[in-house]
């Protein structure tokens, strides 16, 4: 039985490719014009708190699965392993928003990638665009429906070929560096306001770190799918391996061109994918098409990935008794189709949005970015009440650092975007109650799960207030 467990399982290599795959996407193509509003220290200073941070949650994935290897319901099982079924319910939840938000943000990028080929998608938020948008979306739909397993596979042979021109450009980029260039670019006060005054130091650190957080989802991606690892020990070790290759690859796409070229030259390109232009300018045309080229293939993987993993999660859910049954429902390829046409109809019905607003990518970036400090906030917390019990305080260090980023990017970086994602929580607390329902549970049936049950239920109802009123807005 292990032997035959052992070969039909996701491997370490396709689980570490998973873990970069899910990450890396169109973010790192145009993260120096996201950028390009901060000075080169700030965004050094970014990175280095960022990277910890990401650190501190693979770490805490690598020392969960170690000590808890019967947790395999994938991330949302460390909160309600921790702190109850509801927390359980709202981890699970904010990371399905996350992902599928984040394909609306795939699906942008890869139109306006495309539009660099062909005029016709002009600037890949056009009705041609979202038609397009909607053939692949259902077209990965159906890919999913056949086998995660197979399509994890294909996502590992995509990350190897999308990784090629993010090298050449980093080969291409350090060639051509200055340290000279790199010192002009590196202080603060070289970033002004509409009005002449230099931004401060701390302003710039907070427009970085958003950006930033948003190029690490996807992190987790091993632990999403770990039930289906061959072996549950490289879950930790895939996450690990993953985050230090994904923060080598983002430090030197994004501040190599810090000493190649002006900060004037850096603000003024707008279009994306940043990148493509930035190369064109080191090698000609040629360079805009390889990265162009590269981000579509990029964006073909990572949408693959992602179309995965909010599936996976509800079908644990499902299993799990946090979503009703329904969702888990598996078909004779052990996919779960109602989960895959509820999730794609969702992230059919926001690319909509494409049609409406400027700032569809960067508006489904941010939110998704703001869906996942849920389920990284609990990761944390869950890794400090485990280090706690065990009296590993190295281990609880790693836990608080975590946890204490997070809080800190809710309530200071993201707040507003926060409060929206507690809106969305609402018709999800629903399915909930459904589900404890069909599992004859009490509802709910700890004290911690009726407070938080009531925190969320309250917050995201004043939330909603706030925002048609007008005193949020994003």
């Amino acid at each position: 039985m292990d032997t035959e467990q052992q070969k039909k399982g996701i491997g370490l290599i396709p689980l570490a490719a998973l873990v970069i795959g899910s990450a890396i996407g169109g973010g790192v193509f145009g993260i120096m014009t996201d950028l390009s509003g901060s000075a080169g220290g700030p965004a050094l200073f970014s990175w280095l708190l960022v990277g910890t941070s990401m650190m501190m949650l693979s770490l805490s994935i690598n020392n969960i699965n170690k000590k808890r290897p019967d947790l395999k319901g994938g991330i949302f099982s460390y909160a309600e392993a921790g702190f109850g079924r509801f927390a359980g319910f709202i981890s699970g939840w904010g990371y399905w928003l996350t992902c599928w938000l984040g394909n609306v943000a795939f699906a942008t990028l890869l139109m306006s990638a495309l539009g660099y080929f062909f005029p016709i998608f002009d600037g890949g938020q056009n009705v041609i665009s979202v038609i397009v948008s909607t053939i692949f979306l259902w077209g990965y739909a159906w890919l999913v429906n056949r086998g995660v397993e197979n399509a994890s596979y294909v996502n590992a042979i995509v990350t190897v070929c999308k990784l090629v021109p993010l090298f050449l450009f980093i080969v291409v980029a350090i060639s051509t560096f200055s340290i000279q260039q790199f010192i002009n670019n590196f202080s603060s006060d070289i970033i002004l306001s509409a009005n002449g005054q230099s931004i401060p130091f701390s302003s710039q650190v907070l427009s970085c770190v958003m950006v930033m957080l948003w190029v690490f989802v996807g992190i987790e991606g091993a632990s999403v799918v770990g039930s289906r690892a061959k072996k549950k020990s490289d879950v930790g070790k895939a996450t690990i391996l993953g985050i230090f290759g994904l923060i080598i690859v983002y430090v030197l796409v994004s501040m190599l061109p810090y000493g190649t070229m002006s900060m004037h030259e850096l603000q003024t390109i707008k279009t994306q994918p940043a990148m493509g232009y930035v190369f064109e300018m080191m090698v000609g045309k040629w360079g805009a098409v390889l990265i162009n080229g590269g981000l579509i293939v990029s964006l073909v993987g990572v949408w693959l990935s992602w179309t995965i993993l909010p599936i996976e999660t509800m079908r644990n859910m499902a299993d799990d008794g946090l979503l009703p049954k329904r969702w888990g429902k598996v078909n004779k390829k052990g996919a779960p189709t109602y989960a895959i046409v509820l999730t794609t109809l969702c992230t059919n019905a926001f690319l909509l949005s494409l049609l409406f607003t400027d700032s569809a990518y960067n508006f489904a970036y941010t939110l998704g970015t703001a869906a996942i400090f849920f389920t990284w906030l609990f990761l944390g917390l869950y890794q400090m009440k485990l280090s706690f019990q065990r009296k590993e305080w190295v281990q609880f260090s790693v836990g608080f650092l975590a946890s204490a980023f997070q809080v800190w990017a809710m309530l200071v970086v993201a707040f507003n975007e926060v409060m929206l994602v507690l809106v969305l929580f609402l018709p999800g607390i629903l399915f909930y109650l459904k589900a404890r329902k069909e599992q004859h549970e009490p509802i709910p049936h700890l004290q911690l799960d009726k407070i938080l049950l009531i925190v969320i239920s309250l917050v995201g109802v004043t939330a909603s207030v706030l925002f048609v009123t007008g005193v949020l807005h994003l």
